[in-house]
């Protein structure tokens, strides 16, 4: 139970980064977690409690009845992570070859790094970018979750799927792009023994700057013309930490990494906790930028998708 909390600890905060405000909770659901932690030490910030709207009414005839504060010790803190020792980020020379030649060594290399596979549980895998070698667009994510982690693709979960589909609304096939991500592991949760993770969490900025060797081999190699970076968490990895403190701030707007063009714009994964046509329009306008400077046709039903009608 602590780490299902946890878990949606860290969800509303990521929430509150990506500029969501309400959450619309029921009155079922808040009493089942006001008894889940009755008795318990367990934290969650002000900021993230405050991002709870009021709960639903169960009877829209009769008042609900009146919710007993939370008390003070029914908090909740941020997840603690166990700090993860990293040497510096590793140095390396690919051979001389086509681009597959020098993916495939890439690769090798990404797939027995040492620190890579230490960090990846039993059973589990190292992650490496997919996609046409010969892209022009190339999207990049934070990191493995668990079903990347279990398949060794990135973008496979609901996210990912979420995110094809996307792709083929910009007249492209999945295939005829690169996807990737920072990371190169699933970043480690407390665990109970016996059960698996639940949720995720960010990367943290040693973590990132391990593994951005292999990411910045991953972007000479397929030498796209653009870059997407795929929420906050990439857009911190690529544009470097505390060069912005919301989404916002940097979103929809041209950046550069590793001397090429990059679009920053929200995660998939804030569509699936927000399908409304706003929230999917705000990411369409960035990929309609991504389409105009990459050259592809966009036709009249294209730059009206998820128009409010």
């Amino acid at each position: 139970m602590q780490i299902a909390i946890n878990a949606l600890a860290s969800e509303l905060r990521r929430l509150k980064a990506a500029g969501v405000k309400h959450v619309p909770v029921s009155e079922a659901s808040l009493s089942a977690l006001r008894h889940a932690v009755a008795g318990r030490r367990v934290e969650v910030s002000v900021a993230d409690r405050a991002m709870v709207a009021a709960p639903v009414s169960p009877e829209p005839s009769r008042p609900a009845p009146a919710s007993p504060p939370l008390r003070p010790a029914a908090v909740v803190e941020p997840r603690k992570v166990t700090a993860v020792q990293l040497p510096s980020a590793p140095a390396f020379t690919l051979p001389e070859g086509d681009k597959a030649h020098r993916w495939s060594a890439l690769r090798e290399l990404v797939l027995n790094d040492p620190h890579c596979r230490a960090q990846v549980r039993a059973g589990k895998k190292v992650v490496l970018g997919v996609g046409s070698l010969d892209a022009k667009i190339m999207f990049v994510g934070e990191a493995p979750g668990a079903e990347e982690e279990i398949q060794g693709e990135p973008f496979v979960g609901p996210a990912g799927q979420l995110l094809t589909k996307m792709i083929q609304g910009m007249g492209v096939k999945r295939g005829d792009v690169y996807i990737g991500n920072i990371m190169n592991w699933r970043p480690q949760l407390p665990l109970v023994a016996g059960q698996e993770p639940v949720g995720n969490r960010p990367p943290t900025e040693e973590e990132m700057t391990y593994c951005l060797p292999f990411l910045r081999a991953q972007v000479d190699i397929v030498n796209p013309a653009i870059l997407v970076a795929l929420g906050k968490t990439a857009a911190h990895g690529l544009l470097g930490f505390g060069t912005f403190e919301v989404l916002g701030e940097v979103r929809g707007k041209w950046h550069e990494f590793a001397r090429r063009p990059l679009m920053v714009t929200y995660h998939p994964s804030y569509i699936l906790r927000n399908p409304s046509n706003r929230a999917k329009r705000m990411i369409w306008e960035d990929f309609l930028q991504v389409m105009t400077r990459v050259g592809l046709p966009i036709s009249e039903k294209q730059q009206a998708y998820f128009l409010d009608k």
